[in-house]
């Protein structure tokens, strides 16, 4: 079965957010997660885009009231996703604004993952 183009609400993310690099939405878990690169950076899910936040883009989203994403209605589980305001979302130069500090938490991410594989591969050599 051929895969299901995204929405309208994705595809124009992924255009808008085209200045970054080579965005790219994929299927996942019934939403889509948002590559730049490669990288995935951000999510859609139901209609609602979610950046990636760490220990320095966090306290942006937090002090705007924008809530974390979580999967689970009936569960406490919240991911290191937050929305961006909704104003962002009829501006592109805004949600640039609020996209990139999301994807250099995404490369911070990465960056630690690859840094802690090989520090576990040095100490098993």
């Amino acid at each position: 079965m051929p895969a299901r183009p995204p929405s309208a609400f994705v595809s124009n993310i992924c255009e808008t957010l085209a200045r970054l690099g080579d965005v790219r939405a994929r299927r996942m878990f019934g939403g889509y997660g948002i590559s730049c690169d490669g990288l995935t950076f951000a999510l859609v899910a139901d209609e609602t885009l979610y950046f990636k936040v760490d220990a320095t883009n966090r306290a942006a989203h937090e002090a705007l009231g924008l809530e974390p994403f979580r999967p689970f209605a009936d569960k406490p589980t919240a991911l290191s996703y937050h929305p961006p305001p909704d104003s962002a979302l009829d501006d592109p130069d805004e949600l640039l604004d609020w996209a990139r500090p999301a994807l250099e938490a995404a490369l911070r991410a990465a960056a630690a993952k690859r840094s802690k594989r090989t520090r576990k591969t040095v100490a098993a050599g």
